[in-house]
């Protein structure tokens, strides 16, 4: 059973005090006599950082092309407007001004490294988790390293640029990863806490993004940043501290994300939960579908062959309800309720599941999401106790292969074999070969994209990618569709429903949820996410909006 090691035993609201960058508390209310003095007093102030990372659920790609929740939102459509005030922006100052004051006093207080050297790593790392936050969302921000009080200059600072972020970001992972200790090193009570693989995880992500970010929007730098996206990735992996999962078999893939999953190898940091004291819901939610998948996402899984379903003789069509899932990648199946599979259901028994279109069951485009679904009783009474993975080996595999090709044009088999091939592996498919691509006519690069896809779907990464390879432009403006519905198993079992009153589908029978003119991405405007006006309005003229807003 989990242990429930890392609790904030002092609020996390006496280091973080509700300030926001631009209106800010003071913070010496906890620079008292009698704290700050041993490293238990440091391990204590590092506790509340964690409560930065990622919760469940990721609605977050609702904003993107393979999912679509109970209606259509307005970032989809395009229509949504700078907020007034947004915790996209707060909650990441908080931590940055909470983990620099931690900083800072290590600092004055004469301790060594040996003594909370590991602390000053974790505040290293989490205001690095926490700029890279703002950094993806919203571009260049102001560059900030000390705590901040009412009448301090430093709160005037004008926004650094995207590129002087990632550098402060990946200096600031520079200073954690010696003082961090390796996986392996920790003891039971610590699994959970930050890591060297946790710093150099993050580093390959934001590099990987820069690199790619630059490449596609007219940087000049890209190939520094993905040659750090390459050394990092290879480094964790040749450290060998983690693997992929594999403890359940065929099922791994699914089971990962569960309570089979949690500290598992696979598993570099997590935002951790735990039964009876705290929980989610995500199950549920996605049994009653508050997030589902779009024909976007179904059409990129491979055939067994790992051919893709307009080149492959396996796929088999869509005219019975299941028929669409036979023949693929078993990551497919995993991810997607295959009608008539068994589900574990609210009776706690295992049912079989068909997706409707009104009532128990309901999705709009015809799929139902598997993946996150807990197979237990306190599941299905809104008590989820399975952590949210926010970096995992899986993803590290795929940071390497796409900035090795990205930075060289090229990736050998055996690199394939190290990073994609380990995954595919996992699930059975066949290797992804530079022959079997030259053959059947591929496109190395959207293959290792399409592979990212898959294996992180709805882990809330989809919009991030589209935004940063440049394809966003091209993607997000285009109709999200379900499944085939006129002419197949789907309508003979729904009769009641009328096309073009009850459902609406296009020229080729599918259904569509949202037509592409309800779906807007405007360049430059959506590249970025605007600065929520009270603080612009707050900078005094030292924060300028993103273009377009």
């Amino acid at each position: 059973m989990k242990r429930l090691s890392i609790v904030a035993t002092l609020s996390l609201s006496l280091f973080l005090g509700g300030c926001e960058l631009l209106n800010m508390e003071p913070m010496d209310q906890i620079s008292d006599v009698s704290f700050w003095k041993s490293s238990k007093d440091f391990q204590l102030a590092a506790n509340g950082f964690y409560f930065s990372l990622t919760t469940v659920p990721q609605y977050i790609d609702q904003n993107s092309d393979i999912a679509y929740g109970q209606g259509a939102n307005d970032v989809s459509d395009g229509s949504y407007l700078a907020p007034v005030n947004s915790d996209d922006w707060d909650q990441p100052w908080e931590y940055i001004q909470s983990t620099s004051y931690l900083l800072q006093k290590a600092e004055e207080s004469g301790l060594s490294d040996t003594e909370i050297g590991r602390w000053k790593a974790e505040a290293w790392f989490f205001r690095a988790y926490n700029y890279w936050k703002l950094m993806k969302t919203y571009g260049g921000v102001p560059k900030i390293d000390m705590p901040l009080n009412t009448d301090s200059p430093e709160l005037y600072t004008p926004r650094s640029t995207q590129q002087e972020i990632v550098d402060f970001i990946l200096e600031d992972l520079d200073y954690a990863i010696p003082l961090l200790p390796k996986q392996s090193e920790l003891t039971a009570d610590e699994l959970g806490r930050a890591t060297q693989g946790a710093a150099l995880a993050l580093k390959a992500r934001v590099a990987l993004y820069e690199g790619t970010w630059e490449k596609y929007h007219g940087g000049a730098d890209a190939n520094k940043y993905l040659r750090v996206a390459v050394e990092s990735a290879q480094e964790l992996a040749n450290s060998q501290e983690y693997a992929l999962y594999r403890g359940n078999g065929a099922d791994s893939y699914k089971y990962l994300q569960v309570l089979q999953g949690d500290d598992s190898e696979e598993v570099i940091l997590a935002r951790r939960y735990y039964e009876l004291r705290i929980v989610h819901n995500w199950t549920r939610e996605l049994l009653l579908g508050a997030e589902v998948p779009t024909k976007n996402l179904a059409d990129m899984y491979l055939c067994t062959d790992g051919l893709p379903i307009d080149k492959s003789p396996l796929f088999q069509g869509y005219a019975l309800e299941a028929s669409e899932f036979e023949n693929r990648d078993s990551r497919m199946a995993q991810t997607f309720i295959v009608p008539g599979s068994l589900v574990y259901s609210e009776s706690n028994t295992w049912v079989e599941m068909y997706p409707s279109f009104i009532g128990n069951n309901s999705t709009r485009t015809g799929y139902l999401i598997r993946k996150f679904l807990d197979e237990t009783p306190e599941a299905m009474r809104q008590q989820c106790a399975y952590d949210f993975k926010e970096f995992r080996y899986g993803e590290v595999l795929l940071i390497l292969a796409e900035a090795l090709y990205e930075l060289n044009g090229t990736i050998t088999d055996e690199e394939l074999n190290i990073t994609i091939n380990d995954l595919r592996d996992r699930v059975g498919m066949p290797a992804l070969t530079n022959d079997f691509v030259a053959t059947n006519g591929l496109d190395m690069l959207t293959e290792i994209r399409r592979e990212r896809t898959v294996e992180l779907a709805f882990e809330g990464y989809r919009r991030d990618d589209l935004r940063r390879w440049g394809t966003a432009v091209d993607v997000l403006p285009q109709a999200l569709r379900g499944v085939k519905f006129e002419g197949t198993e789907f309508q003979e079992k729904n009769p009641s429903l009328i096309i073009g009153q009850d459902i609406q589908v296009d020229e080729e029978g599918f259904i569509v949820v949202q037509p592409a003119e309800s779906r807007k991405f405007e360049v430059p405007k959506h590249w970025l996410s605007p600065l929520p006006l009270q603080q612009v309005q707050l900078s005094q003229g030292t924060l300028e909006q993103n273009p377009g807003w």
